[in-house]
């Protein structure tokens, strides 16, 4: 093995251990020791890589963005599916969903920098969604912002809080995540219609 597939692995050892720290206990709760401990690496090794705690974050939040916009691909012209999609996705991985959640929580939204990953993905999708409501394809009403946040919301609705469903017990038509999913579809479908056929609007 060579020094650098070394260096890779360890990095990778890592970062999936901080992706599993922080999807536990947040940011300000995970601790640089059991990190570098489930890595099997040291705290000074890690601190090569990773300046700091919230260095490290940044990075395992910045890949599951980009894990997440992989597996969902936006389609401006077929939103309610975008959202099965989305709802799909966090259901598979509720640790995903905490952590980027964490983020949020802790992380003020004024203070990310103006090339932050996350602000080029909210600035790319709401493009998308200008451009469908250009060639027809949204109602344009609507300021794309609100398309997104109302339709992500909308999609991200079950995450974490399933329990909701055996707390309503018999008063629940369906308790099955597949009603879940379809309710999902059907809100979004009345909000934002999908168009037949699709735009080339850069689906991403």
């Amino acid at each position: 093995m060579t020094s650098s597939t070394s260096a890779d692995s360890t990095r990778d050892r890592i970062v999936t251990a901080a992706g599993a720290e922080f999807s536990r206990h947040g940011i300000a709760g995970a601790r640089i020791e059991r990190i570098a401990k489930a890595a099997k690496t040291s705290k000074e090794r890690l601190y090569a890589y990773f300046r700091s705690k919230e260095a490290l974050y940044r990075f395992v939040a910045e890949r599951e963005l980009a894990a997440v916009a992989e597996a969902t691909r936006m389609d401006p012209t077929d939103l309610p599916e975008y959202a099965g999609r989305v709802h799909d996705y966090f259901m598979r991985h509720p640790d995903h969903f905490r952590l980027m959640n964490w983020g949020r929580l802790e992380f003020p939204g004024s203070g990310a920098a103006p090339d932050d990953p996350t602000h080029e993905t909210v600035r790319r999708k709401v493009e998308q969604l200008r451009t469908a409501q250009e060639a027809g394809h949204l109602d344009p009403a609507w300021d794309p912002i609100d398309i997104l946040v109302f339709v992500n919301q909308i999609a991200m609705s079950w995450a974490g809080q399933l329990d909701l469903v055996q707390a309503a017990a018999d008063q629940v038509r369906d308790p099955s995540l597949a009603a879940r999913r379809a309710a999902i579809v059907a809100a979004v479908q009345r909000l934002f219609p999908a168009t037949a056929g699709n735009a080339d609007t850069g689906s991403s």
